[in-house]
């Protein structure tokens, strides 16, 4: 079974050209045919069935059903087109929230990352979408060229500062990281490196990963990250897939990395552990969030468990 990798399944088409229609796009906030995706501190509106374990589906709603929710301050950004439809998030505040709990009763504001691997990747894509751009939003509202306040435009995707003799645009911001699954071949079998970080649950394995740093390329920051945490040398980096990863700004770039040497040398600022480990024994891994005191594997919506995954798919044991 090939792996999904979620968050990357985006189906709406972005429509720049409509973003710089402010009329339009006011037209198509107020139309029938909106559809508005709502966020409390990049919280999402999901329906569930007595439990955060059991989401079953977002909650899309229209204009009429936030009245007594916004403000005109209410921070709001244009996503694009759903079936020609035209699709909108925006953010209520905690105060605000009541009108829309009381008309989804079996609904709730939970952080897509406790339950992202749950829904369908459309929608957790698009309520990654949403989250992302929200969260950047709401956190430039000011310049950082001359400190004045900034006001959203173009659908949300600019801030444009409101200081006539200054009127920078600051545009979504990402944090590129690399993730990479480093791999060695031994007499009798392949295995992969996985460390644990001292953040994590206890007994949780998962790829190496860190920041590109300025001036750096991307398969120089795969081998000085995996040198720094775990002291290996690598070569052969190639890219397997990205994954939006707005929690709060990332994008993760996947790789996988040939080990030139053995010994590990472990970082203890980065890493808690490090360990090789054969598919064989991958395979008795238990899952993120799993009871028990076994080792367990990154959480299912993340882009480490789909380079896992993926090579365990390739090996014959």
């Amino acid at each position: 079974m090939t792996p999904i990798l979620q968050y990357a399944g985006l189906l709406l088409e972005r429509a720049d050209h409509l973003r710089r229609d402010a009329a339009r796009l006011d037209e198509y906030f107020h139309s029938p045919a909106c559809r508005i995706i709502p966020l409390l501190e990049e919280r999402s509106l999901l329906r569930v069935n007595g439990n955060p374990a059991t989401v079953a589906e977002a909650v899309w709603v229209s204009l009429p059903d936030l009245y007594g929710c916004l403000h005109p301050d209410s921070a709001r950004v244009f996503l694009g087109l759903w079936d020609e439809a035209p699709v909108f998030a925006v953010h209520v505040e905690a105060r605000d929230s009541r009108p829309l709990l009381t008309q989804w009763p079996d609904s709730r504001f939970i952080d897509l990352r406790n339950v992202g691997s749950l829904l369908d990747n459309a929608s957790a894509s698009l309520l990654a979408y949403a989250r992302g751009l929200l969260y950047w939003q709401r956190h430039h509202g000011y310049c950082s060229r001359c400190g004045a306040p900034t006001t959203a435009v173009q659908g949300g995707h600019v801030m444009q500062c409101l200081n006539e003799s200054c009127g920078r645009q600051s545009f979504p911001r990402l944090e590129p990281a690399v993730i990479m699954l480093v791999e060695r071949e031994q007499a009798d079998s392949r295995q992969v490196l996985l460390g644990r970080s001292h953040q994590w649950t206890h007994n949780v394995f998962s790829t190496l990963a860190g920041f590109v740093e300025p001036g750096e390329t991307l398969e120089a920051a795969v081998a000085r990250e995996v040198w720094e945490e775990a002291g290996i040398r690598v070569d052969m980096v190639q890219y397997q897939a990205s994954q939006p990863w707005p929690f709060p700004a990332s994008l993760m770039l996947g790789f996988r990395a040939r080990a030139l040497s053995h010994a590990l040398h472990i970082d203890p600022q980065e890493l808690a552990e490090a360990r090789w480990f054969s598919a064989a024994e991958l395979r008795t891994f238990g899952n993120w969030g799993d009871a028990g005191n076994g080792l367990k594997l990154p959480r299912a919506d993340s882009i480490a468990r789909f380079l896992i995954d993926s090579w365990l798919a390739e090996q014959q044991d």
